[in-house]
């Protein structure tokens, strides 16, 4: 099944749809309040009630007048979402299943957003242990990668602002944890959703916001190049990740339909300019499929091509047998990594947490949005 690649302008996110508190930079509600006739300062106050407190209902707004917060109730002013479902990992990672208040049309009518996220802790032992939150960025993907279930889904949209934004603050609600690092890289295709993207980003970072270091923020895309040199244009702060995969530009295709679109050359050009003109270091992303990217030709042209750049390469088990294609063996993937790192290449093995929960990379939406549950999910709202 082949899902057409749609180039999304997500600056449409405020079109035709009603405004949210939660859902805007703080230049946004600036404009927001000046209009209805309230002084600017309301905006600060509103953006670190959302954002740094954690407040997720008008009445903790005690700082406006009980009119103005009657009003902006009755307009939905601070949506939210529900949490439907999470299941716990044997190794603590956490998957959790979100559904937005917003219908919108879909081929059998009007549907709600569905779509995950999950919480990675790693095996530190003190206080330097990280708590990475993997968020989504749409409800489905516009691209259909071959290992990967969330392609295998209908698109049903961009997640806006305050979507993305507020699977954080649920968990970190839920949980009583700070994080320390968030990663877009669960369902949907982010530079697809470039501005709603880059909002939240810039808002994670915020002094007034939860202050997250932009260097503990990545963007991962599996390589939209023209979003791609916009990042670099607007000189972005963010971590930049490349799902790559394949080293060959034509066994590349088959695995990753965005090629036919932005091909693997163009790739790594843009992935060039970004190190040398940010001065930054890249990660490539591959998963590791035996028989697929896994050969010594394979081998050597990855080489080849970190060693004209500076990146690291997180090396991932494949997690998913959609096309019949199995996991690499503990052997196998020793192999690859130390040919890498003999090689003089910073390579990691991500592992695959929350596999249990089908909540490791490739496999979100694998059982629990196609009709069936993992074991150990328990309903949970907030």
């Amino acid at each position: 099944m082949s899902a057409p690649e749609k180039e999304m302008s997500s600056s449409a996110a405020h079109q035709g749809q009603a405004f949210a508190l939660n859902d805007a930079s703080l230049e946004e509600l600036e404009a927001f309040f000046l209009a209805r006739g309230e002084k600017s300062f309301r905006a600060k106050q509103a953006f670190r009630r959302i954002h740094h407190l954690g407040s997720r209902c008008l009445d903790d707004f005690t700082e406006f007048s009980l009119p103005l917060r009657e009003k902006l109730k009755q307009e939905n002013a601070l949506p939210g979402l529900f949490l439907k479902e999470s299941s716990v990992s044997r190794n603590g990672t956490e998957k959790y299943i979100f559904e937005s208040p917003e219908e919108v049309p879909g081929r059998d009518g009007l549907r709600k957003r569905v779509f995950e996220s999950v919480w990675i802790v790693s095996d530190g032992r003190d206080e330097r242990t990280r708590k990475t939150l993997c968020i989504s960025s749409q409800a489905g993907c516009t691209l259909n990668c071959s290992f990967c279930a969330t392609g295998t889904l209908p698109f049903i949209g961009n997640l806006r602002t305050y979507e993305i934004l507020d699977q954080i603050y649920q968990i970190v609600h839920l949980r009583q944890e700070r994080i320390t690092n968030v990663v877009f890289m669960g369902m949907g295709e982010p530079f697809h959703n470039y501005d709603n993207v880059i909002r939240a980003a810039r808002i994670l970072n915020h002094p007034e916001g939860l202050h997250l270091s932009a260097r503990h923020i990545t963007i991962s895309t599996a390589g939209v190049v023209p979003a791609i040199h916009r990042f670099i244009d607007e000189r972005q702060p963010f971590n930049l990740a490349i799902s790559l995969n394949h080293p060959d530009p034509e066994k590349r295709k088959p695995l990753m339909d965005v090629t036919e679109r932005h091909s693997l050359q163009e790739l790594l050009q843009a992935a060039r300019r970004y190190t040398t003109e940010l001065r930054r270091r890249i990660t490539f992303e591959y998963i590791m499929i035996p028989g697929q990217n896994m050969d010594p030709e394979d081998l050597d042209k990855l080489i080849r091509i970190a060693r004209k750049l500076r990146c690291k390469i997180n090396l991932i088990p494949l997690n998913t047998t959609l096309q019949g294609w199995r996991a690499p063996t503990a052997a196998e993937i020793m192999d690859f990594q130390n040919a890498l790192r003999n090689a003089g290449i910073l390579a990691f093995n991500r592992g695959s947490p929350g596999k249990d929960v089908d909540g490791a990379c490739g496999m979100l939406a694998l059982r629990s949005l196609s009709g069936t549950t993992p074991e150990k999910t328990k309903a949970s709202e907030i």
